[in-house]
Parts: C-alpha cells; structure tokens; sequence
C-alpha cells in the first residue's frame, strides 16, 4: 500500500514539475529576434536571411539535444522554421506549430493555419485557410490571394484557427489594396487636408482608393497617439466614431486618448457610449471606474 502511494506521489510530482516547466529562454529569445528584425525600417536583407539560418540551425541542435519542453518551446521553433528557405523547413514549422497547439490550447493557433498553407505553397499545391497572399505582377504588383482549394476546410475551422471566413478574405484582399491615411498624411502633412481626405472617401465607398475602413481609421489614429500628437489623434478617433457611430471600439479608442490628454469627463463620456454599445467591454468599465474614483477622491 505504502509502495503504491509512493508510486501516485512521483507521478503527481512528474505531473506537477511537467505543468510548470520552463520554456527554453534561449529559444524565446530568438524568436523575438526573427520577429523583431522584420517589423525594422530598411531590412538588410543578405544580413537577415543569413541570421535566420544560423537561428534555424541552432533550433536543430536543440531539439536533437531535447531542449524543447513546452508547447512555447514548440511554439517559438514553428517562428523560427516559417522562414526556412525550402520545404523541409516549411513542414518542420507545421510539425512545430502542431505540436505547440496540441500542448498548449492558449497558443495563437493561426500560425499553424498559416505556416501550413505556405508549407503547401512551397509545394506548389493550393493553399486550405487562405492566409497567403502574393504580388501580382499584372496588375502592377498588387496583392493577390495565392491559389485557393476551398474544400479541404470549412469556414468554421478557419475561425477556429483564427483565420478570416472566405469572405472576409475577399474583402481583406480589397482593403490591403488600399491606400492609408496615415500615407497621407505623411506625404502632406496637413491633418486637415487628412481628415477631409477621409470624408470624401468614406462617401465614395466601394470605389474608394484608401482604406477608410473603421479599423484602419482606428490605426491611424494610435499612429498619432504614439508620436505623442494627441490633437491630431483626437480629431481623426472622433471622426472615427461619426463615420461609425455604432461601433462600441470607436468610442472605446476615443475615450483612451481623451484620458490621455487629460480631458477626463469627456473620457468618461465616450467610454460610457461604448459600454451603451457594448456592455460586455470590460476595459471601458474600468476605465470608468478609475477616472470616476479619483475624482471623487479629489472632491
């Protein structure tokens, strides 16, 4: 009896250890350095793509060293393998990402969905999800969804990975199109002539050149929030919430950089209009609860 608590105990133990293992630091690291190298201004890319070779070699010796412990470590090696340079590297970033999925349910599953389609592109066979997309040289290097097969999944396996209905994906491969404000305004300089920009092709619609879409408005004006041009980020999130008065994250984003500049009861306002829209928005209900405590702590 002794001896079979004993045994319960250890694997309690091997469970628990299991639970809480460490991810592969080194691993996580390098991760953030593929990612990090591709979101730089003026990407040399002969320097890059020979760092990226080095960090899937190492990946390699790691995991025949049997480094890789958790779905993260799993989950790290798919990033690093996705920009492999033939298919072998490509379908060892679907087996990562598989593997760090089944491991781990939290992970972000559309890197799967994502490296298998370009695993499959690499093959030169059509793509399942539709994540991928190429220029387009006819028509003057425009992105074009790369072929398709429709069958092989539906609609609802692509929102359980996290990829957009075939639909969407239509109307996704429109707006990448798409000019940005927030080109236009770096050409111009004027937020004025911005902001009248964005009017005139709102009322245009579908024969738009510019993506005034709600989310891309909503871009832009975190753009200018970030560069610290509060005035500039106000007068395009207010618009931003006329042009799309029922969108409870217009007033959300409204109310964000309202606090920001200090305007606190107009903040107030319009994080209320978004719970009046959306009374499941936890973070305009805190966002009122704090303003609305220290206000009251100053009185």
């Amino acid at each position: 009896m002794m001896k079979r608590i004993a045994v319960i105990i250890l694997m309690l133990a091997i469970g628990t250890e299991a639970s809480f293992a460490q991810h592969n630091k080194e691993l996580q690291e390098m991760a953030d350095q593929d990612q990090q190298a591709r979101f730089s201004q003026n990407i040399d890319w002969i320097k890059l793509n020979r760092e990226d070779s080095l960090r899937r070699e190492r990946v390699l010796n790691l995991m025949k060293s049997d480094s890789l412990i958790t779905g993260k470590d799993y989950f790290n090696a798919g990033i690093i393998f996705q920009h492999g340079t033939d298919t072998i590297e490509s379908s060892l970033a679907v087996k990562s990402f598989e593997k760090a999925i089944k491991m781990d349910s939290t992970l972000n599953k559309w890197w799967y969905a994502a490296a298998v389609d370009r695993d499959l592109m690499r093959k030169g066979e059509p793509q399942i999800y539709g994540t991928q997309y190429i220029q387009n040289e006819s028509t003057g290097g425009k992105l074009k969804q790369y072929l398709i097969d429709t069958t092989q999944v539906t609609d609802e396996d692509r929102i359980n990975y996290g990829v957009e209905t075939l639909a969407q994906q239509r109307e996704k491969e429109k707006l990448m199109n798409l000019k940005s404000p927030g080109f236009y305004y770096a050409s111009s300089g004027s937020i004025d002539e911005t902001i009248q920009l964005i009017k005139d092709e709102f009322e245009e619609g579908a024969d738009s050149e510019y993506n005034v879409s709600e989310g891309s408005i909503n871009s832009f004006g975190y753009q200018l929030l970030s560069r610290q041009l509060l005035n500039e980020a106000l007068e395009v999130l207010e618009l931003n919430t006329v042009l799309y008065s029922s969108s409870a994250n217009t007033y959300d984003s409204l109310g964000e950089a309202l606090r920001r500049d200090g305007q606190i009861m107009e903040s107030i306002k319009a994080y209320k209009k978004s719970l009046e829209l959306d009374p499941k928005n936890e973070n305009a209900k805190i966002a009122v609860q704090e303003m609305s405590e220290s206000k009251s702590q100053e009185n």
